[in-house]
């Protein structure tokens, strides 16, 4: 598996992250702890370092079993996990949001459950509504400069508070963001609109939750199988209109050209966009399948063929800001002529 540096960390991160929601059998889905150690080993032997969980996976399950497996490779790997949500099925209302409070005492949690003196990245796992950006930036600022986190990632944040965070991190000398992460695939490419952008913009890592559409790109649901859409209930799509029956079309015709199965396809786009890919699989078949994506090099002509069928449109004022017309406005008609800087505004 080949590496990228991870925003402007220095971190090198493999170009696959685990997902490590289905480690643990407290929602009632998931995996064995036998099976999730065989997915883990399978990772690692295949060169992945970056591994993504949270406090509330499996209510806190997720984090024992990722302590455990980790714990003799510690300096070897990158442990994300998340705060903002339950970890147990009685937490009450001060042990979740974004508050300082709930950031604390979700850390200090994890720490233990992980059994490790520090976690690599902490992601706010999304936004309460009600927590101003600047009291969780000081927070995580507070947390890193403890040394109890090392880098803070906002996820599911729209990109105005996760810039907000930024410039008020730069401005008042605190930690930064490092990254950010969203759900990304041909079935949901709104991100791209702003979120994609800004991270470049801001040279954030981004990465990537739901490659697979919540199992619909692996064309598994077109054979009658449920999966996660029974097991769980959430976090799925559907081919609820024609772009997303086209999608799967199109996306099982690439796989059968490049003799891959159509969720490999799938995770091996979103890695050629720029974002990197969180798997997520439950059964080591599923990883095996998954983690083979990493080796597979779609032809441009196959990517176009993807992207067009898929395309979201990135609607007001980005259209406009791109029309013909607009930009012989701002250039006095000489666009043409205009060597422009290759790095995204900021």
């Amino acid at each position: 598996m080949r590496y990228r540096v991870f925003g402007r960390t220095g971190l090198r991160v493999s170009a696959l992250a685990l997902g490590t929601g289905n480690f643990g059998t407290g929602w009632g889905y998931g995996s064995e702890r036998e099976d999730a150690k065989r997915i883990y080993d399978a990772y690692r032997a295949a060169g992945g370092n970056f591994i993504d969980t949270a406090n509330n996976y499996q209510f806190g399950q997720s984090e024992t079993l990722v302590g455990e497996f980790v714990k003799a490779e510690r300096d070897e790997v990158v442990v994300a996990t998340k705060f903002s949500l339950p970890d147990a099925p009685t937490s009450g209302l001060l042990a979740t949001g974004n508050s300082r409070r709930a950031m604390i005492q979700s850390v200090e949690a994890s720490l233990k459950r992980l059994d490790t003196d520090r976690i690599d990245l902490l992601w706010v796992h999304m936004p309460d509504g009600v927590t101003p950006i600047d009291e969780i930036a000081r927070g995580l600022d507070d947390l890193i400069r403890s040394g109890k986190i090392l880098y803070a990632g906002l996820s599911d944040f729209p990109a105005w508070r996760v810039s907000a965070a930024a410039m008020l991190a730069e401005a008042r000398g605190w930690a930064g963001v490092s990254a950010v992460q969203f759900e990304y695939s041909l079935v949901e490419r709104t991100a791209e609109r702003e979120l994609v952008p800004m991270a470049e913009a801001f040279q954030l890592g981004a990465v990537g939750w739901s490659p697979l559409g919540g199992g619909l790109l692996t064309g598994k649901y077109r054979r009658g199988e449920k999966g996660r859409a029974e097991g769980l209930g959430v976090l799925t799509h559907a081919e609820s209109d024609a772009v997303k029956v086209a999608t799967v079309d199109a996306l099982l015709a690439v796989a059968e050209e490049a003799g891959a199965s159509p969720g490999q396809v799938a995770i091996a786009w979103a890695a050629a966009r720029g974002v990197l890919p969180i798997i997520g699989p439950r059964t080591p078949e599923q990883a095996a399948d998954n983690l083979a994506a990493a080796d597979l090099t779609l032809t441009d002509a196959q990517i176009d063929r993807l992207e067009a069928v898929s395309a979201t449109r990135r609607g007001f004022p980005h259209e406009m800001l791109a029309a013909p017309g607009t930009i012989a406005l701002w250039t006095a008609g000489k666009a043409d002529l205009i060597d422009n800087p290759a790095f995204p505004v900021r």
